[in-house]
C-alpha cells in the first residue's frame, strides 16, 4: 500500500477547509497557500505518473480495510494520467485567475478551488463505484459555487439550472449503483468485474438496467446529445477563468464511460456485450455534429467556446465508443488535447471580454490586440484540429483507429466535415474580432450595461495598465499544445501502454484484491 496515492486528495481536502477558517480575510495569504498547494500537487502526480509509468499498480486502503470491504483508491496509467492532466491545468488557471482578479470579485473562491480539485482528484482515483458517486457530488457542490463566483442574475439562473440537471443525474447514479449491488453485493470495481463476468446469461437483465443507467449517468456529465442542454449555458455563463477549469470536468464522465466499460462491462463480458458502444458511437457523432454547428452559429464568444467543449466530447467519445485498444490509445491522447485547447480558448475568450464585451460583433480595437489574436489564433487552430498542433494528429489517430469499425465511412466523414465546420466558424469569429475595421458611422459598438460582477464599471471597458500574469498563463497552457505536439511519440506510447492495461485488467484486478 502506497501512501503517496492518497495525497493528491488531501492535500487540497486540507488546504480548503484552511483558507476558510484560517486565511478567508487574508487575500494575499489565501493565493500564497492556494498556489503553494497546488504547486505541491503538480510535484505529486509527476511522482505519481513516473511510478504508473513503469506499469506497476499502487492502491492505498482506507483505515487498512482490504477491499472490497473498505475504501480503496487505485493507481494505473490511467488514473495517473488524468490527475498530472488535472495538476498542471489546476496550476495555469490558478495563475490567470490571481493575475486577472477574478478570485477578488467574490468570497471564498480559493476553498472552493480546492474543493473542486478533491472532487476531481478523488473520481480519477477512486476503486470503488459508490465513492466515484461521492467524488461526483464534491464535484456539484464546488462547481456550483465556482460557478456563479461574482454574482449576477444570469450566472444565477443558468447555476441553478446546472444544479437541477446534475441532481437528477446523481438520482439516476444512485438507482444504478443500487441495482448493480442488489445483483453482485458489491461496489468495487475489481471485486464487481469478476461477479458480472461470472453472472449466468439467465440472469443478465438487472445487471444491464443498471449498466445502462450507469452510462446514461455517465452521458449526463460528459454532455453527449441528448443529455448536453446542460453545458452551454452553464459555460458561457460561468466566469470563462472556471470554464477553463471546468474543460477537465466533461473528461470525467469520458474517463468514468472508459473505466466502467472495460474494466467492469468489458466488450468481452457476455451478458453486457456491446451494450455502450452500439448506443454510444451514434450519441458520439450527433455531439460531435451539434457542436461544430453551434460553433458555426454562437453569437457570443462564451458560448462558441462551450459549444467547442461539446464538440471535443464528442471526438473524444467516437474514439472510446469503438472499445478498442487503439482506438482507446487515440482517444487518451485526444483526450489530453481537447482538455487543453478548451480551457486555452476560454482563457483568451476571457481576455477579450474583458476588453470588448462577449458579443461577437465588430467594436472598437482594444488593448493588445496583437498578442490577443496571436492567442486565439493558435487555441483556434487547435480546438478544430488543424495542423501543426497536437488536435490533427488526435484526429488522424482517432481516423486511423476506426480503419476496421463498420462504421468508418460514417465517422471519417463526420470527423472530416465537422472540423471544415469548425474552421469556418472560428475563423468568422476571428475576423470580426481582430480584422474587419470598426466604422463610427455604420459599425456596430455594444452599449455600455450596468455590470452583474463586483466591479463597478462594465467588465468590457478597457484597462489602462493591463496585468502580465493572464497572459503568461495564457501562453504557458498554449505552450503545452506544441509540447503535446512534439512529444507526440512518446505521448501516443503511453496511451497505447495505458490502452493495454485497460483491456487487460488482470494486474489491476489482482492487486486490488491483494493475488500475489
Amino acid at each position: 500500500m502506497s501512501h503517496l496515492v492518497i495525497l493528491p486528495v488531501i492535500l487540497p481536502a486540507v488546504m480548503g477547509p484552511f483558507i476558510v477558517m484560517v486565511l478567508r480575510h487574508h487575500l494575499s495569504l489565501t493565493r500564497i497557500f492556494s498556489v503553494g498547494a497546488t504547486v505541491a500537487l503538480v510535484a505529486v502526480s509527476l511522482m505519481l505518473l513516473a511510478k504508473a509509468s513503469t506499469g506497476a499498480v499502487l492502491t492505498y486502503e482506507l483505515g487498512d480495510w482490504p477491499a472490497p470491504f473498505g475504501i480503496v483508491l487505485v493507481l494505473d496509467r490511467l488514473s495517473a494520467l488524468m490527475v498530472v492532466l488535472t495538476a498542471v491545468l489546476a496550476l495555469i488557471v490558478l495563475l490567470y485567475v490571481i493575475g486577472s482578479r477574478w478570485d477578488a470579485r467574490g468570497q471564498l473562491f480559493h476553498a472552493l478551488y480546492q474543493f473542486q480539485l478533491m472532487g476531481l482528484m478523488g473520481a480519477f482515483l477512486t476503486g470503488d463505484a459508490f465513492n466515484l458517486f461521492v467524488f461526483f457530488e464534491v464535484l456539484l457542490i464546488a462547481s456550483y459555487g465556482l460557478m456563479i463566483h461574482g454574482g449576477g442574475g444570469t450566472r444565477f439562473r443558468a447555476g441553478v439550472q446546472y444544479v437541477v440537471y446534475n441532481l437528477v443525474g446523481s438520482a439516476i447514479f444512485l438507482f444504478a449503483l443500487g441495482t448493480i449491488y442488489a445483483v453482485t453485493g458489491t461496489l468495487n470495481m475489481a471485486d464487481l468485474a469478476e461477479k458480472v463476468a461470472a453472472l449466468p446469461a439467465g440472469d443478465s437483465a438487472l445487471i444491464r438496467v443498471g449498466a445502462v443507467l450507469l452510462l446514461l449517468v455517465f452521458a449526463i456529465k460528459a454532455a453527449v446529445l441528448p443529455l448536453h442542454f446542460w453545458l452551454p449555458a452553464t459555460y458561457a455563463n460561468a466566469p470563462l477563468p472556471v470554464a477553463a477549469l471546468f474543460a477537465i470536468m466533461t473528461k470525467v464522465g469520458a474517463y468514468s464511460i472508459l473505466r466502467m466499460y472495460t474494466l467492469v462491462f468489458g466488450p468481452d463480458v457476455a451478458v453486457t456485450a456491446g451494450l455502450a458502444g452500439d448506443w454510444l458511437l451514434p450519441a458520439a457523432l450527433a455531439t460531435l455534429a451539434l457542436g461544430s454547428v453551434g460553433i458555426l452559429g454562437a453569437r457570443e464568444l462564451g458560448r462558441l467556446v462551450a459549444f467547442g467543449a461539446i464538440a471535443s466530447v464528442g471526438t473524444l467519445l467516437v474514439a472510446i465508443s469503438m472499445f478498442t485498444q487503439t482506438a482507446a490509445a487515440a482517444g487518451i491522447y485526444y483526450m489530453i488535447h481537447s482538455t487543453l485547447a478548451t480551457a486555452a480558448l476560454f482563457l483568451v475568450a476571457d481576455l477579450v471580454t474583458e476588453r470588448r464585451g462577449s458579443a461577437i460583433a465588430v467594436a472598437r480595437p482594444m488593448p493588445q490586440t496583437g498578442l490577443i489574436s496571436a492567442f486565439y489564433f493558435a487555441g483556434a487552430i487547435g480546438l478544430a484540429g488543424m495542423p501543426p498542433l497536437s488536435g490533427f494528429i488526435g484526429k488522424l489517430f482517432i481516423m486511423d483507429a476506426a480503419r476496421t469499425d463498420p462504421m468508418m465511412t460514417t465517422i471519417w466523414t463526420v470527423i472530416l466535415v465537422t472540423s471544415l465546420i469548425t474552421l469556418v466558424g472560428l475563423a468568422r469569429t476571428g475576423s470580426i474580432l481582430f480584422w474587419r475595421p470598426f466604422d463610427p458611422a455604420n459599425g456596430f459598438e455594444p452599449r455600455a450595461e450596468e455590470p452583474e460582477e463586483e466591479d463597478n464599471h462594465p467588465t468590457w471597458v478597457m484597462r489602462p495598465h493591463p496585468r502580465t500574469l493572464p497572459f503568461v498563463a495564457t501562453g504557458a497552457l498554449l505552450t503545452t499544445l506544441g509540447l503535446l505536439t512534439v512529444f507526440a511519440g512518446p505521448v501516443m506510447s503511453y496511451a497505447q501502454a495505458t490502452a493495454e492495461q485497460l483491456f487487460e485488467p488482470s494486474a489491476v484486478i489482482d492487486t486490488v484484491l491483494r493475488r500475489p
